[in-house]
């Protein structure tokens, strides 16, 4: 190669150097500069990776008190049979509105909804009653240890303005009864004998004879 260059002439040299030059940028414009971010994005990559690590295991360390927590609701609701659920529902706000001296004036078809865990019954009802009355119906159905809970609740005064008209959200949930399934019942193997069928009795070997009489 020196003695290429040695036999150019100047002008020429610096051409071959300029060109060289030129490859070697034009090289590294196409294949080196777009990897020089690729170390920062390995860096933030390592960050995200290791952020993860902490929060999935700070969550993993938790689990014991989410399933203490899981159980402690799970015991919190009271034993109904899925097919009283819905009345057992019914009665307990009917029973409430005569104690707290509330009157029903409608309600809606109740709707059903279920997760894991709980289903869900949601009633949409029309009552009438003051002011305390209304406080201690609602106070009392979500009181202790009651399934019912008061999601949405629309007040307006009636036109006499005496009393308030009320239209109310109440949710009940109930613990769903886990279902085991049946252990799939194993039938015998076959032995691989097959029943002879009875064979009719083999004939005697002896034939009857006929005996004629002599005239």
């Amino acid at each position: 190669m020196k003695s290429y260059l040695d036999n150019l002439r100047p002008f020429e040299k610096r051409l071959v150097v300029g060109v060289a030059v030129m490859l070697f940028v034009v090289l590294n414009v196409t294949f080196v500069r777009p990897h020089f971010s690729d170390w920062n994005r390995m860096q933030n990559r390592m960050k995200d990776a290791q952020w993860k690590l902490e929060r999935f295991g700070k969550e993993i360390e938790q689990i014991p008190a989410y399933t203490q927590q899981i159980d402690s609701l799970v015991g919190e609701s009271q034993d109904v049979p899925p097919e009283e659920q819905a009345a057992e529902f019914t009665r307990a706000v009917a029973l409430q509105a005569g104690e707290s001296q509330v009157s029903m004036v409608g309600t809606q078809p109740m709707s059903t909804r279920t997760n894991q865990f709980f289903l869900e019954l949601t009633q949409n009802l029309s009552v009438q009653s003051k002011e305390e009355n209304l406080v201690d119906f609602l106070y009392k159905l979500g009181a202790g240890g009651s399934l019912i809970r008061v999601r949405g609740l629309t007040l307006r005064p009636d036109v006499p303005r005496h009393q308030l008209n009320a239209n109310i959200t109440l949710v009940a949930s109930y613990q769903k009864k886990t279902i085991t399934p049946a252990a799939p019942k194993r039938t015998p193997p076959a032995t691989g004998r097959t029943t002879a069928s009875a064979a009719p009795p083999a004939a005697s070997g002896k034939t009857a004879r006929s005996t004629s009489r002599l005239p």
